[in-house]
């Protein structure tokens, strides 16, 4: 030790420059030297080390920060073990700093299922150096939640010494929305493109800067005739300046204007338009644009003038029809009342035209009609109303009349003109006479149901006369309304005898023709009257309130049969349908009696349809509507009956909440061969279906009319063609023994 601390003491001493005296090969000098040469570089290497540990926080730093800003994330990709590892920049718990963090996930658990293939390829193709860079999007599974699309790009950043690829490396980033965005647009683009609308935009001086296709399809302009161009390009001489200025100056005030105006092509024609236009923001703050869409209205208008003229002329006849009698005779009778005149109503009804239609066939019985009306119209003029109700009954109104004589004189004039045949198809010959019943106003009716009532009743008269004559209303024809009083009494009473019984016929579906349900229909069998027609009787029950009572005990029948029926086996799905009166609906509570109906019987709401006739439902379509919901709110499903007999338009029905139309056997009857009708009844299946209302076929007897409802796309049919209304017990076995057939002609049709 004393020779260790004179070293040192030398070593110190030499440093202060005294003169002391040293070994150069003195061990203990060397180690000396040797322990502070080393203390010198372990200092020198932690001073790196930590300017090397700094220098990678700070990158590291600079890195998180720069991936941060850019809303990227680093991964790396081993090509050897197909394992990305990712460098995630994510918030914290408290979303108040980020925290990065790495993950090692196999690129198959990694990438979506779908999107796995379109990366491995993008990778192949840099590897073997197809490409310069990895660039693909896909879907990323992270933390089991939803699926991220992320866009991802990279290149090689290690090879082997052979040049193989080792590692891929490169960031990514959320591109969800953005694709989003971009999908929004292309669609937006798409719809726009797409529209039937034109679509155009212009600026705040009303010049065209975009179109879309349907603009040059409408109007006949391509973009690049457009664009730049005044709006005025487009004006109408149908409209003044002034009202182009108005239009013009109201947008410009209130940002909108929407109404229906004329418009011209780029080939001169004219037509009529809707448009729809709205400010909105233009490119710079403050500017102003305008869109503007634009629908060709034109056939739209002529198709209400169509539909317009099918709901108040006979397309048969081009006459008016029952709705457009009713209307011109009730202003009739105003202005007689005002001025004290009289009104003569004729009632035409051809003689014998059902043997001759039967005879000749159907079509030539429309030419027949065709060629009346000709000859009634020739005879009587224009300023006479002749109207045809249906069938081959025809009505004339005469107005001013100075006495009933003069009605009796134009019967008279009508059935002399007559005597000449009728010339059909230019070349055939058919003779035919009218039966002629005569009605006057004020002495035979007040309101136009009546005068066509009795002039009804005068008709049946003549032809009881011997036809091809005409009678005048009198009192003694009311044999008929003694009748109806007859029958009326007997009515109050068959419920207590037992009287009424339910004849049930099946409908079938087209598609699979599969027996789908039956309607069940009321029959009277009077002890003293014996079988009643429901035309007769049922009237009586509405106008008596019979109909309540009588309606119920329908309801209660029907859903009790139709529960034995599924109790031996029949498919549950099977419906049963009843008619249902205007007096149900008005009058007491009804929906409640069918809650309760179905209640006591078991019956599913789903199995029961209810039938409302046309007329019934249109007479007023609000009111009508509030009462209907209540059944739709029991599922109870609703139909339309005898859909065509009356005034309506599918359009009203949008605001009834109904599941089915029924198609009138007068369309029916002649779809084979009458291009009115069939045009008719495909137009009403193509509308109903398209306001998700199933359509069935009523009165189906032919295997033609089979054919053509089943090529027009209807999907039930009814009719004697399927089967003819049968009792409970028979129907039963017709729907056990039920074997799909091919089309046949109907077995006891009517």
């Amino acid at each position: 030790m004393p020779q260790c601390l004179n070293s040192w003491t030398d070593a110190a001493g030499a440093a202060q420059g005294k003169n002391v005296p040293t070994d150069p090969a003195d061990p203990r000098l060397l180690g000396a030297v040797a322990i502070v040469l080393a203390l010198l570089v372990a200092a020198i290497r932690r001073h790196r080390n930590r300017r090397m540990l700094r220098s990678l926080r700070q990158r590291g730093e600079r890195l998180k920060m720069a991936l941060w800003a850019t809303g990227e994330h680093y991964w790396e990709y081993d090509v050897g073990s197909r394992v990305v590892r990712l460098l995630l920049v994510e918030p914290d718990a408290h979303g108040l700093s980020d925290v990065m963090h790495e993950r090692e996930v196999p690129v198959e658990e990694l990438i979506h299922p779908e999107d796995i293939a379109g990366v491995e390829r993008a990778i192949t193709d840099c590897i073997q150096g197809h490409t310069r860079s990895v660039v693909a999007d896909a879907r990323v599974l992270l933390d089991e939640g939803e699926p991220v699309w992320t866009r991802a790009r990279g290149r090689v950043v290690r090879r082997s010494p052979q040049g193989a690829a080792l590692r891929l490396a490169g960031t990514a980033r959320d591109v969800s929305r953005s694709r989003q965005a971009e999908r929004e647009r292309r669609i937006a683009a798409q719809v726009l493109h797409s529209m039937d609308e034109a679509v155009s935009v212009v600026d705040a001086n009303f010049n065209f800067i975009s179109v879309n296709r349907a603009f040059t399809r409408i109007t006949g302009y391509t973009a690049e005739e457009t664009l730049g161009r005044s709006a005025a390009l487009l004006d109408s001489d149908q409209h003044d300046a002034a009202f182009y200025r108005h239009m013009r100056a109201t947008l410009q005030r209130q940002g909108q204007w929407k109404g229906e105006m004329w418009q011209r092509r780029k080939d001169g024609e004219e037509f009529l338009c809707r448009l729809v236009c709205s400010a909105v923001a233009g490119a710079s703050p403050g500017e102003a644009q305008y869109v503007t869409v634009l629908s060709d209205v034109t056939r739209e208008k002529r198709a209400e003038e169509e539909l317009l003229y099918l709901a108040n002329f006979d397309t048969l006849t081009n006459l008016p029809n029952r709705a457009m009698l009713s209307e011109r005779l009730s202003r009739a009778i105003v202005r007689a009342r005002r001025h004290g005149g009289r009104i003569g109503l004729l009632f035409l009804d051809l003689d014998r035209f059902k043997d001759v239609n039967d005879s000749l066939g159907h079509a030539a019985g429309d030419r027949i009609l065709r060629a009346a009306a000709r000859r009634l119209q020739q005879t009587l003029g224009a300023e006479h109303t002749v109207a045809r109700l249906g069938g081959d009954e025809f009505t004339v109104v005469l107005e001013d009349l100075e006495s009933a004589a003069q009605a009796e004189r134009t019967a008279r004039e009508i059935i002399m003109a007559f005597e000449a045949p009728l010339e059909i198809d230019g070349h055939q010959e058919i003779a035919i006479s009218p039966s002629i019943g005569i009605s006057l106003y004020p002495e035979h009716g007040q309101v136009p149901t009546e005068l066509i009532k009795r002039a009804d009743t005068a008709m049946y008269q003549a032809k009881a006369a011997g036809r091809r004559t005409f009678m005048r209303y009198d009192d003694a024809m009311d044999v008929a309304t003694r009748t109806r009083a007859t029958l009326s009494g007997a009515l109050r009473k068959v419920l207590d005898r037992g009287e009424l019984r339910l004849a049930y016929q099946p409908r079938m579906s087209l598609a699979d023709s599969r027996i789908t349900g039956v309607e069940a229909l009321l029959r009277w069998s009077s002890d003293e009257h014996g079988e009643v027609a429901p035309a007769d009787f049922i009237p009586l029950a509405e106008e008596s309130g019979l109909i309540l009572e009588i309606g119920e005990w329908v309801l209660r029948e029907a859903c009790l049969m139709l529960g034995r029926w599924q109790q031996h086996g029949l498919d549950p799905t099977l419906a049963v349908s009843i008619n249902v009166s205007a007096l149900q609906l008005q009058r007491g509570d009804f929906p409640q009696v069918v809650r309760q109906v179905l209640q006591d019987t078991g019956v599913a709401p789903g199995s029961l349809e209810l039938e409302l006739t046309e007329s019934m439902l249109m007479a007023n379509a609000g009111q009508t509507a509030a009462r209907l919901q209540a059944f739709r709110d029991l599922g109870v499903p609703l139909a339309i009956d005898d859909f065509g007999t009356g005034y309506s338009s599918l359009a009203y029905l949008k605001r009834l909440p109904l599941s089915t139309v029924k198609i009138d056997k007068t369309f029916v009857d002649d779809v084979s061969t009458d291009p009115d009708d069939a045009a008719i009844t495909s137009t009403i299946i193509t509308m109903a279906h398209s306001l998700g209302l199933k359509v069935i076929a009523e009165g189906v007897e032919t295997d033609a009319q089979v054919r053509f409802l089943a090529s027009h796309g209807c999907d039930e049919i009814q009719g004697f063609w399927l089967a003819a209304p049968m009792d409970g017990h028979a129907c039963l076995s017709f729907i056990r023994n039920w074997q799909p057939r091919p089309a046949r002609a109907a077995a006891g049709a009517p």
